[in-house]
């Protein structure tokens, strides 16, 4: 036992100086120390509390009474015998299980003691928003913690005078000493007393209900619930008052009555009424009764969601592609991105990887860079440690800790292009890293997949002995040394002791590797390390990596930096929505994806009050007001004062990364599916309700949500293109029309000024569709894309050649006075672990979607669009080359690209294959025309496997020829089977 409870200790040590150790280095130990502070300080008090109300009424009920206590002897002799356990002993145990609990509410009373006005009032009883987000949560908590001493003194007390005589039997009676007459009265009496403060208290909280068809109190509960529970609670303290009589006079009758009338009262006042007013009065006018609150309840969450400016456009979009009708888009269409971040990872794996124990994330990011004078948007990904690509034999304690400790530099590739041969373009690559972004600094020690921890740094003069990176000599590799200040030290003896306790393993304690000058690096996640240093932040669940200049000094190396967003959010707003973070966040890219920090199950108010950025080589944790004027983060930089930077302090090339965070718009733009609708009357009847689009890529019987798109893009009203985040909606409630009915896009981009968030950022932007407008939505334009009897025999023709065929991103584009879809297809190998895809064309359609444009690249298809000339430049316009089949949508007419993206027209593949177009006429045919297509699909394979063993060696030259060969093969497979269909 004394040994358990010596490890247990040493355990508790352990953890409690490491991470003492890790806040220090972290200069957050304040942080450490004010949350676990409270934590104790409200804990003990909760014990105290519990145990001592247990303690006082064990006390209270101890004199011995005359009278029979049969039965009760033998407890009470045993009670007098062990005095130490009946009243210290149990009632701290008491106390601990059901007081100590109070310790996990710290953030709800330190919110309170550092509450800050929000200058707004509630529309019922006009009290500031403070009141329900800080003041009402604690009266509830001490209310909580009070009928929970109440129920242990009751408990404790009947206990007592069952033991002490207080309560006995007489002659087949039950008789109450007057002590304990007095004392169960007085308790009865507070109980009454706690009743009427919770009545009291729920008339504030009808203002966060929920009902029906909105939130917050509804006409039945302002006219006949808010008089009840006031009535209520008026009643329960005139019956506490009775319960004072009862006690002093013995005389139980006006008590009892003063129950009966409460319980009366409350079943007419709360269930009674309400319900005759609800059916009889409000359901047959409903829309006029329940108009003043909805009204409320729109007014409220609007506020709370941060959507009370959202700038509203009616667009009566084109439906017809005319030519030359992009003119005025070009800064949208040069910058349309190609690259899908969710699909491209294993090709920037297979061409950009190096090692097998390096990798890139299976979701890129998209972002924008300064690419010699133009804003670019980009692809990025960083090339971070895999330990599970080490052969098994060399996983090791020394190499999984020591050697392989840290990734190596990013990856970046133009999002709106490709190479002739359908590859990222990249502009920033390889190891060690070449390219645009100029000299920064490229070792990862802190990333979203780096080892558990890593002991690193070693004395002077040592040979390095970390990994840095692969190069072609006879070592085979640059070693290095860490010189950041990352971690803890683990140089002491107490201190190897300490952390090989924490982490179970005794190599940190024996190994030469740890030496005086070594520090151990772990909690080496980004969002991990804010969530630690920023307990009270929501964060957001997209991590995104960025090479900036944080320092502003241009002669210094920009540091890699991971990218969070953090919300403060809150589910006290009156007469706001309720919305669940979970099911607004899940997509066909997240599903139910959960990140570090707090997950509040719903929220009613939420802002994106913090950026946090974390530097991927010494881990250092920068949170920055974001929003300096939300109440709950002015509250929270009271409780942990100096750890939050203004964001006046931002360098300008760090404030140019800067982004709209995904999850506050997907939040946002599910509530707009219905408070879009600002008329209350109108919202009652739900008949303009929205829906957010399905992804039409999902799996059959997958119901995802499309996501979000980052894209540069101008917005009506806009005077230039910014870079944007947006998304689409269609009919809402049963109906099955996939027809658009609204786009939403907000301005991501934050500015290049140090210290100053650009004007326009964060303005949400909607336009609405009218309503006897039909434009396909985004899975009528997939059916469309998918069922053009020229796209799907291309593409079946690939499948048959055996290649996979993945479509990308569905990408919606106010442009031209109407609505653009642009859809990226790759193709891949159908097997193999090295399989990858490659851009290989683009669909397009606008309006009705009567053109299809399909072809190897953007600017080619959007110009089959509009009728031969789009009018404006697309971002691949300069790609040369041909990366697959030809345009299909001109059986006689086939183009060739010439560098610009153009097309010139070329004998049909039908008239120059041979056989002959005479040899396929009347009169056997479709014989030939069958030998013919058969014959283009062997070949067609026997180019996709030359291809394909050419990418493998790094074979270019012969990856071009044989892609040319598939070109020429699908071009006269597809001649084929139209003469097979004329035939037929």
């Amino acid at each position: 036992m004394v040994l358990a409870l010596l490890l247990g200790g040493l355990l508790i040590v352990a953890n409690v100086w490491t991470d003492v150790q890790w806040y220090s280095q972290l200069k957050a130990v304040r942080v450490f120390w004010t949350q676990w502070g409270w934590a104790v300080a409200l804990g003990t008090v909760g014990l105290l509390l519990v145990g001592g109300a247990a303690y006082l009424n064990l006390m209270l009920s101890r004199r011995r009474e005359g009278g029979s206590t049969t039965g009760a002897g033998e407890y009470r002799q045993y009670a007098e015998d062990h005095p130490w356990l009946a009243r210290l002993v149990l009632p701290l145990a008491v106390g601990a299980v059901f007081g100590a609990p109070l310790a996990s509410e710290w953030r709800t009373y330190v919110l309170w003691l550092n509450r800050t006005p929000f200058g707004q009032s509630d529309a019922q009883f006009g009290k500031d928003i403070s009141f329900y987000v800080f003041t009402l949560p604690v009266l509830h908590s001490i209310l909580g913690l009070a009928v929970i001493a109440l129920a242990v003194s009751v408990a404790f007390a009947c206990v007592g005078h069952y033991l002490y005589g207080g309560v006995r039997q007489e002659d087949g009676s039950m008789v109450l000493a007057t002590r304990a007459r007095v004392h169960f009265g007085s308790l009865a009496a507070i109980g009454a007393i706690l009743v009427a403060c919770y009545f009291w208290l729920s008339r504030y909280d009808m203002l966060l209900a929920e009902n029906k068809k909105f939130s917050g109190a509804s006409f039945t509960d302002i006219n006949a619930t808010l008089p009840g529970r006031t009535i209520l609670a008026v009643t329960a303290a005139l019956v506490a008052a009775l319960f004072v009589f009862a006690a002093v006079k013995g005389v139980w009758k006006l008590s009892v009555i003063g129950i009966g009338v409460s319980v009366i009262a409350g079943l007419i006042v709360t269930m009674i009424y309400p319900y005759f007013l609800q059916r009889f009065t409000v359901e047959p006018n409903a829309a006029e009764r329940e108009s003043l609150y909805i009204q409320r309840n729109i007014d409220a969450t609007l506020k709370a969601y941060g959507l009370d400016g959202v700038e509203k456009t009616k667009y009566s979009a084109h439906t017809q592609a005319e030519a030359g009708q992009l003119r005025q888009d070009a800064e949208t269409t040069t910058q349309i991105r190609l690259l899908d971040p969710n699909i491209i990872s294993p090709t920037f794996n297979q061409r950009q990887q190096n090692k097998p124990y390096y990798h890139f994330a299976d979701q890129l990011s998209v972002d924008r860079y300064t690419v010699g004078a133009a804003a670019r948007d980009t692809v990025i990904g960083v090339r971070e440690l895999n330990l599970d690509g080490i052969d098994k034999a060399q996983r090791t304690w020394v190499n999984d800790h020591t050697v392989y400790t840290h990734g190596y530099g990013v990856v970046a590739a133009y999002g709106n292009t490709t190479t002739d041969k359908g590859l990222p373009a990249f502009w920033e690559q390889g190891i060690p890293s070449q390219g645009e972004i100029g000299k920064y600094e490229p070792r990862v020690y802190f990333g979203m997949s780096s080892p558990k921890y890593s002991v690193v740094g070693a004395p002077k003069g040592s040979k390095p002995w970390e990994l840095d990176y692969p190069v072609d000599t006879t070592n085979g590799q640059v070693s290095t040394t860490y010189k950041g200040d990352g971690g803890p030290s683990i140089g002491s003896t107490w201190s190897k002791l300490m952390f090989a306790i924490k982490f179970r393993d005794t190599d940190l304690f024996f190994s030469n590797r740890v030496t005086s000058k070594s520090q151990i690096l772990y909690n080496r996640d980004p969002r991990e390390r804010v969530s630690k240093v920023a307990p009270y932040l929501t964060l957001d669940s997209r991590v995104y990596p960025a090479v900036v200049d944080t320092d502003g000094d241009p002669k210094t190396p920009k540091r890699l930096v991971w990218m969070i967003d953090g919300y403060t959010t809150t589910n006290q707003y009156p007469y706001s929505e309720r919305q669940s973070l979970e099911s607004a966040k899940a997509d066909a890219r997240t599903a139910q994806s959960s990140g570090y920090g707090r997950e509040p199950k719903q929220v009613n108010y939420i802002r994106n009050s913090v950026k946090a950025v974390v530097d991927a080589y010494d881990g250092s944790v920068t949170l920055y007001k974001w929003d300096e004027k939300d109440p709950l983060l002015k509250a929270w930089s009271k409780v942990f004062p100096g750890t939050l930077k203004s964001v006046k302090s931002m360098s300008g090339d760090l404030m140019a990364h800067m982004r709209y965070p995904e999850d506050l718009f997907k939040v946002q733009r599910t509530l707009l599916s219905r408070y879009h609708v600002t008329d209350a009357k109108d919202f009652y009847s739900g008949g303009d309700f929205w829906d957010i689009p399905q992804e039409p890529t999902a799996n059959r019987g997958e119901a995802s949500q499309q996501p979000p798109y980052y894209l540069t893009l101008k917005m009506p009203g806009q005077k230039t293109a910014e870079f944007s985040l947006s998304t689409g909606y269609i009919l809402g409630g049963t109906s099955k029309r996939n027809v658009m009915t609204g786009f939403l896009a907000v301005d991501s981009e934050a500015g290049s000024t140090p210290g100053k968030v650009r004007a326009g950022y964060g303005k949400l932007r909607l336009l609405e569709l009218p309503r006897n407008l039909t434009v396909p939505g985004p899975g009528q334009a997939y059916n469309n894309f998918v069922t053009d009897s020229k796209v799907s025999t291309t593409l079946n023709l690939l499948k048959q050649g055996g290649t996979q065929v993945v479509y990308g991103n569905l990408l919606t584009l106010p442009v031209g006075g109407g609505l653009l879809y642009v859809q990226p297809v790759y193709v891949q190998a159908s097997s193999g672990n090295t399989s990858y895809p490659v851009s290989q064309y683009v669909l397009t359609s606008f309006g009705e979607g009567t053109n299809i444009g399909f072809a190897p690249t953007l600017e080619e298809s959007l110009n089959q669009t509009f009728r031969g000339d789009s009018g404006a430049k697309a971002g691949d316009a300069n790609v040369t080359g041909q990366k697959a089949a030809p345009d299909p949508n001109a059986s006689s007419n086939k183009g060739n690209s010439n560098g610009s993206g153009k097309t010139t027209p070329t004998p049909s593949p039908s008239a120059s294959s041979s056989p002959s177009a005479s040899q396929s006429g009347a009169g056997g045919g479709s014989g030939s025309a069958q030998q013919q297509l058969d014959k283009s699909l062997s070949d067609a394979q026997s180019a996709i496997k030359r291809a394909d063993e050419a990418r493998k060696s790094g074979d270019w030259a012969g990856y071009g020829q044989a892609q040319k060969d598939l070109q020429s093969a699908l071009e006269k497979a597809v001649a084929a089977r139209e003469e097979l269909n004329k035939a037929g």
